[in-house]
């Protein structure tokens, strides 16, 4: 037993110092040695980005029926101004709900130039957001469409 302990101890002093041995020197050891570390940079591999085309046929169709809904809607304003014309009573013979966008008594030339400028609009701005890959490109398209709707059946409604 006498013999092992000291067999141990110097075999552990070996083993510490064998493993030391593969250290780097310490940075005061080596003063006139600048130290340089490696970066590794990883490779990464081609990526391959799907390039969608921003007009296709989806855009197409709800760009049409956006366009559509609009000028339906520009339509029926007009039958306020033809009800004025006539000189009918009981029936709506003004415009109210977007006189700030037509007038009381729309033109022709003003209801369309409105129809086209908002109609332009939403397909600029859903374009605007495709191209960006925003997810919610075809919003200004849904909303153009919703608010056309509204105004043909306000209009068939009260003005027909």
């Amino acid at each position: 037993m006498k013999s092992i302990i000291p067999t141990v101890l110097v075999v552990l002093f070996f083993v510490g110092a064998s493993q030391a041995s593969e250290l780097p020197d310490a940075p005061s050891a080596v003063a006139g040695e600048a130290m340089y570390v490696e970066a590794v940079v990883p490779v990464v591999g081609p990526q391959v980005i799907e390039n969608k085309p921003v007009i296709d046929a989806k855009f197409l169709s709800l760009a049409f029926i956006s366009t559509a809904s609009t000028f339906s809607d520009s339509y029926t304003t007009l039958f306020a101004t033809q009800n004025w014309r006539a000189g009918k009573t009981g029936v709506c013979n003004a415009e109210v709900q977007s006189a700030y966008l037509y007038g009381t008594h729309p033109t022709t030339g003003r209801v369309y130039a409105v129809a086209t400028a908002k109609s332009a609009g939403s397909i600029f701005a859903a374009y605007y957001l495709r191209k960006h890959h925003s997810k919610f490109w075809s919003m200004p398209l849904f909303v153009n469409t919703a608010i056309s709707l509204q105004g043909t059946t306000q209009n068939m409604m009260s003005c027909n």
